[in-house]
C-alpha cells in the first residue's frame, strides 16, 4: 500500500509573517527597559546637569529641574504613561486605542531628542563634555533605555503586502467605542480639557526665553503630537469635533481671548498679535490657494493696500490726504475695500490664464505695487506715500472710548497696547472664519472646489470660470485688506520693505503660501498653525533668520514627501494623496471578467 501525501492547494495563502523588533530582546525585557527607561530619564530631570548657570536655564540644582530640564521630565513621563498602557493598566487604555507601538517608538525618540541635544548644547557652548555632571551622563544614558526597548518591540507591517495583518489592525482598533457612543456632555468635557492643555503648550512656546529651550520644546511637541496621531487619539479627538463643531469654534476663541490675561510680557502679546495678522492674510490666501486652486505668488502687496490706505485716512500728520482722520470702522471697510478694488483690477485681466503664467503675473503684480509705492514720494512720481519713508506716526486706535495705546485693567489683569490689539484681531478673526467658512461650504465653494479639480470639467458642467475665480481673487484681497488696516496701527508705521515676495521674516508671498502649504490647503485651523510656525521659528531661533528660506525650504521638501496634505489635512485631499492605502483594492478585469492585459504584457 503506497503512502500519499497531501499537498497544498494551489491558491492556498501562506500566514503573514509575524511582526518582530528591530532590536532582539524579548518582549517582556523591551517592555520593562521601555517602562523604567521613561521612569529614570523622568527622574535624571532632577540631577544637576551642568556646574555653572551659564547655560541658561540654570540647569544646576538637584531635586527641581529648571529650563531643558522640564521638557526631559515630561518626554520621560509620557513614555512612562505609553509603557504602563501597553501593559494594559487599568484606566490607561484610551492612551492606544490603535493597539500598536508606533507611539510607544515616538515618545521614547522624543524624549531621547530633547536629553540629547540638551546635553550637546552644554558641550559645546560650555567648551566640552568636561561641563556635564553626573546627572548629565545618567540622563543621556536614560534616554536611550527606553529607545532601545521601543525598537525591540514587534511593529506593524501594513505596506509589505501582508492584507491580511492591516484587516486584523483596524478591526483591533474598531473595538474601542466610538466618541459618538459617549455622553454629549463628556465630549463637551473633553474638548474642553483639550482646549485648556492647546492653550497652556501654546503659551510655553511663545514664553520661551531663548532658543535653545523653543527647539527642546519643538522636539518634545512634535513627537508627542506625532505620537498621538498615531495612537488613533488624533482620529477620535476629530469625530469629537465634527460632532461638536460649534462648541469647538466657540472653545477655540475662548482660548484665544484668554492668551492675553496669561501674560506678564506685553512683548509676548505682540508676537501674539503678529500671529493672528499672518493667520488672517495666510486664511485669505487659502481661499485663492486652497479653494479655487490659484497659485498666487504676489498675495502680500493686498496686505500693503489696506495697511497704506488706514494710514492715509487714519490722521497721521505725515499722510499726504491731510485732514482725514476716519474712525476704525470706517478705515478698515476702506482699506478692505481698497484691496478688494485691486483684486478685481489685476484679477479681472489675469484670471484667464492658468498654472504657471497666472503665478507669474501675480508674481510680477506684488513687485509692481512695492516698486510703485516705493516710487511714489514727489520726486520718481506723484506724492502719495512719501516713497522709502514710508508713512509713520500711525496714532493708536480709540473705539467707542477705549483707547488701544493705553494699558488697561480687567478683572485684575493689566492688558498693554498689544494685548488691546491682540482681542481686537481675535474679533477680526472671528469674522475672517465666519465668512471663510460660510464662503467654503456655499455654492461659490463648491464651484472654487471644482474649478480647482478640473476647471475644463467645472466649466463642461456649466461653471462660469472665470467669475468663479474673480471672485476667490476679490474676497481673498479684501480679508487681507482687513488685516492689514490693523497692521498698520499695531506698527505704527508703513514702508514699502516688507510687502516683497521673499525675505527674512513675514509676511512676504513666500512666508504665506509656505504657511497655507505646511499647516494645510483647505482647512481653517492648518493656515493658522502653519502662520504660528512660521512667524514663531524666525523670531525664537535667531541663527535662523539669515537662513530662513533655506530652513522652509527643506522642511517644504519634508513635508511633500511624508504629508504632502499638510500637518492638518482637509479629508478630501488626504484621501486623494494617500487613495492607494485602501484594504481592498478591486482586480482590473476586461468586460468579459478575464484579466486585464497590460501594454508591457500583450
Amino acid at each position: 500500500m503506497t503512502e500519499t501525501t497531501k499537498t497544498p492547494a494551489p491558491d492556498a495563502t501562506p500566514a503573514p509573517p509575524a511582526p518582530t523588533g528591530l532590536i532582539p530582546l524579548p518582549l517582556p525585557a523591551a517592555r520593562a527597559l521601555l517602562l523604567g527607561g521613561g521612569i529614570a530619564t523622568a527622574a535624571s530631570a532632577f540631577l544637576a546637569w551642568t556646574w555653572t548657570s551659564e547655560f541658561p536655564g540654570d540647569l544646576t540644582i538637584t531635586g527641581y529641574p529648571g529650563g531643558l530640564q522640564w521638557l526631559t521630565f515630561t518626554a520621560g513621563l509620557l513614555t512612562a504613561l505609553y509603557a504602563l498602557a501597553a501593559y494594559g493598566i487599568r484606566g490607561l487604555g484610551w492612551l492606544l486605542p490603535a493597539r500598536n507601538n508606533a507611539p510607544l517608538v515616538l515618545n521614547a525618540v522624543g524624549g531621547f531628542a530633547v536629553t540629547w541635544f540638551t546635553v550637546i548644547a552644554i558641550s559645546t557652548e560650555l567648551g566640552g563634555v568636561v561641563n556635564l555632571e553626573p546627572g548629565g551622563w545618567i540622563a543621556a544614558v536614560a534616554s536611550l533605555l527606553p529607545v532601545i526597548g521601543a525598537f525591540a518591540l514587534p511593529q506593524e507591517r501594513t505596506g509589505d503586502g501582508t492584507k491580511a495583518a492591516l484587516k486584523a489592525y483596524v478591526a483591533k482598533s474598531e473595538r474601542i467605542p466610538a466618541p459618538a457612543a459617549t455622553a454629549p456632555w463628556v465630549q463637551r468635557a473633553v474638548i474642553t480639557v483639550v482646549t485648556i492643555i492647546g492653550l497652556g503648550v501654546f503659551t510655553y512656546g511663545i514664553d520661551t526665553e531663548y532658543g535653545e529651550l523653543f527647539v527642546g520644546y519643538l522636539f518634545v511637541v512634535t513627537f508627542a503630537l506625532w505620537a498621538l496621531h498615531t495612537a488613533g487619539l488624533l482620529d477620535r479627538f476629530s469625530a469629537l469635533v465634527a460632532a461638536n463643531r460649534s462648541f469647538t469654534l466657540a472653545m477655540g476663541f475662548a482660548a484665544a481671548i484668554a492668551f492675553p490675561f496669561t501674560q506678564t510680557d506685553d512683548h509676548y502679546a505682540n508676537i501674539g498679535v503678529n500671529i493672528l495678522i499672518f493667520g488672517t492674510v495666510a486664511l485669505g490666501l487659502n481661499i485663492v490657494v486652497g479653494l479655487a486652486g490659484l497659485l498666487d505668488l504676489g498675495y502680500v502687496a493686498f496686505l500693503g493696500v489696506g495697511a497704506y490706505t488706514a494710514a492715509l485716512v487714519s490722521g497721521s500728520e505725515f499722510s499726504t490726504i491731510s485732514g482725514v482722520h476716519l474712525p476704525f470702522w470706517a478705515s478698515a471697510l476702506a482699506g478692505a475695500a481698497a484691496s478688494l478694488v485691486f483684486g478685481v483690477l489685476i484679477g479681472a485681466p489675469t484670471l484667464r490664464l492658468r498654472g504657471d503664467y497666472l503665478a507669474i503675473v501675480t508674481l510680477g503684480f506684488g513687485e509692481i505695487f512695492r516698486i510703485a509705492v516705493n516710487n511714489m514720494d514727489g520726486q520718481s512720481g506723484p506724492d502719495v506715500t512719501n516713497g522709502p519713508n514710508g508713512i509713520p506716526s500711525i496714532p493708536d486706535l480709540n473705539l467707542f472710548g477705549f483707547n488701544f495705546g493705553e494699558a488697561h485693567d480687567i478683572g485684575g489683569f493689566t492688558l498693554g497696547r498689544f494685548a488691546n490689539y491682540y482681542l481686537l484681531m481675535v474679533l477680526i478673526m472671528a469674522i475672517v472664519v465666519l465668512v471663510y467658512t460660510r464662503a467654503a461650504d456655499s455654492r461659490i465653494g463648491r464651484s472654487w472646489i471644482a474649478i480647482r479639480e478640473d476647471e475644463t470639467a467645472a466649466t463642461a458642467m456649466g461653471i462660469n470660470g472665470f467669475r468663479v475665480k474673480l471672485i476667490a481673487f476679490a474676497l481673498g484681497a479684501a480679508l487681507a485688506g482687513l488685516a492689514g488696516t490693523v497692521s498698520a496701527h499695531v506698527t505704527y508705521s508703513v514702508v514699502p520693505t516688507p510687502y516683497q515676495f521673499a525675505g527674512s521674516t513675514p509676511p512676504n508671498s513666500a512666508f504665506l503660501l509656505a504657511a497655507v502649504v505646511l499647516g494645510g490647503m483647505g482647512t481653517v485651523a492648518g493656515p493658522l498653525l502653519g502662520a504660528a510656525l512660521l512667524y514663531l521659528l524666525p523670531e525664537k531661533l535667531v541663527f535662523l533668520q539669515e537662513k530662513s528660506l533655506l530652513a522652509f525650504g527643506i522642511a517644504l521638501i519634508l513635508l511633500m514627501r511624508f504629508r504632502p496634505e499638510g500637518i492638518i489635512a482637509n479629508r478630501r485631499r488626504q484621501l486623494e494623496f494617500h487613495e492607494t492605502g485602501q484594504l481592498d483594492v478591486p482586480k482590473q478585469t476586461t468586460l468579459t471578467d478575464e484579466p486585464a492585459v497590460t501594454k508591457a504584457g500583450a
